[in-house]
């Protein structure tokens, strides 16, 4: 299968006069207090960004009981959503900063503003915590996509959560089981049940790239999918 083609990094080149030819690239990441947005910030910084890209790191202000929190009941994080109004960083963000002094008590958007800033110095890193414009099962994902169409992103990023085996079993047993409903094991938007629907939406729905993220172990790579590439690691 043919590597993921990421597009034009970078600010472009320069016009006779000294002045860049092209704007710099946006990249967004979804920002979340839990290993999947970690991990995702992760692939970003090591395979996606280069020098003269414009980051910008978003968090959606979803309610602790809905489902894509991205918090620790909507996505097995450390910590919910609700965080993004002071709470401290949990330890998969805080690691982006290399477990050194006073990472543990750091605001998870600001460690992975910083984790950025370690990694490029010179690009201008922008954190926003949005509220959801929408209600329902796709508020997240449908705020995420028009923000990112809004503001002309190029490269959308956002870590995949891990379906649990619970849930695995589950959506196997609606499809064996042959019921009306249940034998497609689709949700009402369209993606298989147990799976991250969040990530799955805006890879359908995004006009430009986009990549969710799942770190598979701690040495074994990472799980890319995006909509022309399905389950494909790329090795750390």
């Amino acid at each position: 299968m043919a590597l993921i083609d990421l597009g034009r990094g970078g600010a472009g080149g320069r016009g006779t006069d000294g002045t860049p030819t092209k704007k710099p690239r946006l990249v967004m990441v979804v920002a979340d207090p839990g290993r999947e947005s970690a991990a995702a910030m992760e692939w970003a910084l090591s395979h996606a960004i280069v020098e003269g890209d414009d980051i910008l790191l978003l968090h959606v202000n979803m309610p602790l009981h809905h489902p894509n929190s991205g918090g620790a009941a909507g996505s097995g994080g450390a910590g919910p959503s609700r965080s993004s109004s002071g709470g401290s960083a949990s330890s998969p963000i805080a690691a982006l900063l290399g477990g050194g002094a006073g990472a543990d008590g750091v605001d998870f958007m600001e460690a992975m503003r910083a984790a950025c800033k370690a990694r490029y110095p010179r690009a201008r890193v922008h954190g926003e915590r949005v509220e959801p414009a929408t209600e329902g099962r796709e508020a997240k994902a449908q705020t995420i996509l028009a923000e990112s169409q809004r503001r002309r992103v190029e490269l959308l990023v956002i870590g995949h959560r891990r379906c649990s085996s619970f849930l695995r079993l589950r959506s196997s047993s609606g499809k064996s089981s042959g019921g009306k409903g249940s034998s497609s094991g689709k949700s009402s938007s369209g993606s298989s049940r147990g799976h991250d629907s969040t990530a799955e939406f805006l890879i359908e729905h995004s006009k430009c790239l986009c990549v969710s993220v799942q770190k598979k172990g701690q040495n074994a790579g990472y799980l890319l999918n995006t909509k022309t590439h399905k389950n494909f690691w790329l090795l750390a």
